[in-house]
């Protein structure tokens, strides 16, 4: 394929070792929409596949059924004239004696895409991909079969976790997570983009890593730009697609998007409880499996604070496009067509950009480790909040590592070095002197500031930090 792969190393390789492994192989390939897990499965076998079907969202049985005929006639070389199948069973019988007429000496490649929309009610489907699996494909040494699909829970449960006749059966699976800072960068330097770091975090900030947004960024114009036409013109591709996302997604999406709205509302996370008042959400299973879809899928995690038993665990939203529609999108005026534009510097644009800088650098855990030189090291990380009403005190990365030091970890947005003045310098010691106390820790404790351009050097930040880190760390591989 022409164009160029970005990221993506470890699953690209797993992929194409499946052409040189001795027996059949059934991988399952899932993530949130527009993630980029079609791309890297085509570009991982050139775009050569023995038989390649899409599910279509939202149609009848007779017609997936026809879909996966005409895909079938495209892959048999006998010209024979074949009617669409009356069933499942038929389909995948169809499939196999084609697949054996066409009896060449290479690995055959399946790729059957957005396989959820294929499973209709009442179908039969998994019983037939089970048959098809177990009765044939498993029996020889020559079969890659790959499934894909953008609804990560139906994914998991159906495939992944089949207590049925697909149990145990896969042979890998792909869980394709957004790109990274550095492969945002990457990407962007692929199509001769001049942004500097600021702005690529900017841009990560509004729509994150899915190289299927990053794809429609104008190279030409600046971050700010940007995200004014992508998310407030009226024609802009994000303008109305936080519905889309969802109802691709989910079954009665509608509860989910009251959950994301909830958690959209409180951004330092909320308890179980909490998003039952806000969301209006009944209080059982049904609940409990959104909750668990929609956190498999990318958007939201669940997360333990510091010191705090299972029951206390506190749930955030991270997909950093939903969070900015419901901050900044959603309510806008279709008029002002120029909101972000206009709101440059703003007291609000500057309280959302700490925020949501504070979202990057959960996600960028990892880099952190690294870039404080404590990646051989055994950690956990975790949130802490602080039980005291009087005495109120909240931090949102604790590193808590085997070799007796936590790192306090504040995360600051500016656009320039940052300042510790005596106010806030008060507000540090007063947090670090609180987590002491409550958590009753004996390891020593560092002070971790994570800015953008690096700390103005005082007599604070002498007295209190022991690590300054810039954002070019969250760029690290």
């Amino acid at each position: 394929m022409k164009d160029k792969i970005i990221g993506r190393k470890e699953e690209l390789e797993l992929l194409q070792n499946t052409k040189s492994s001795p027996s059949s192989e059934f991988i399952a390939v899932y993530g949130r929409r527009r993630v980029g897990k079609t791309f890297l499965i085509r570009h991982a076998f050139d775009n050569k596949f023995d038989f390649y079907v899409t599910g279509i969202a939202n149609v009848s049985l007779s017609q997936q059924l026809i879909n996966f005929n005409l895909e079938l006639r495209k892959s048999d070389t006998s010209g024979m004239e074949r009617t669409p199948a009356d069933n499942w069973f038929e389909a995948f019988l169809q499939l196999i004696n084609i697949l054996e007429a066409n009896n060449n000496h290479n690995k055959k490649v399946i790729l059957l895409d957005e396989l959820p929309w294929m499973d209709t009610a009442r179908s039969g489907f998994l019983s037939a991909l089970e048959h098809f699996w177990n009765s044939w494909a498993s029996a020889r040494n020559d079969v890659i079969l790959i499934v894909c699909g953008s609804a990560a829970s139906w994914m998991i449960t159906k495939v992944i976790n089949n207590t049925g006749g697909l149990y145990n059966r896969l042979t890998n699976r792909i869980k394709l997570e957004p790109f990274t800072l550095s492969e945002c960068e990457a990407y962007f330097l692929s199509k001769f983009a001049t942004f500097e770091r600021y702005q690529i975090i900017q841009l990560y900030m509004a729509i994150g890593g899915i190289p299927y947004y990053l794809d429609k960024i104008d190279v030409g114009k600046s971050a700010a730009q940007n995200i004014n036409k992508l998310c407030f013109e009226t024609n802009g591709l994000l303008h109305n697609e936080f519905d889309l996302l969802y109802r691709s997604l989910f079954t009665n999406w509608e509860k989910h998007i009251a959950i994301i709205e909830a958690l959209g509302s409180k951004e330092k996370g909320m308890t179980r409880e909490e998003i039952l008042l806000f969301s209006k959400m009944p209080d059982g299973g049904g609940t409990t499996r959104i909750l668990k879809e929609l956190e498999e899928s990318g958007f939201i995690r669940k997360y333990l604070s510091f010191g705090k038993k299972e029951k206390q665990s506190l749930y955030q939203l991270t997909d950093f496009y939903s969070l900015f529609y419901l901050h900044w999108i959603k309510d806008n005026s279709p008029l002002d067509e120029n909101s972000w534009i206009n709101e440059l510097d703003s007291p609000r644009q500057r309280a959302w950009s700490g925020y949501a800088y504070e979202q990057v650098c959960l996600m960028h855990t990892r880099q952190i480790k690294a870039g404080l030189g404590i990646s051989g090291v055994q950690t956990r990380t975790s949130s802490w909040f602080s039980t005291d009403k009087k005495n109120r005190a909240q931090i949102d990365l604790v590193i808590d590592r085997r070799d007796q030091v936590i790192n306090i970890c504040e995360m600051k947005f500016s656009i320039n070095k940052f300042t510790i003045d005596k106010k806030y310098a008060e507000v540090l010691r007063n947090k670090i002197a609180v987590f002491k106390e409550q958590t009753g820790t004996r390891k020593a404790i560092f002070l971790t500031m994570i800015t953008t351009f690096g700390l103005n050097i005082n007599q604070y930040s002498n007295s209190l930090v022991q690590n300054d880190l810039t954002m070019d760390i969250l760029f690290l591989n």
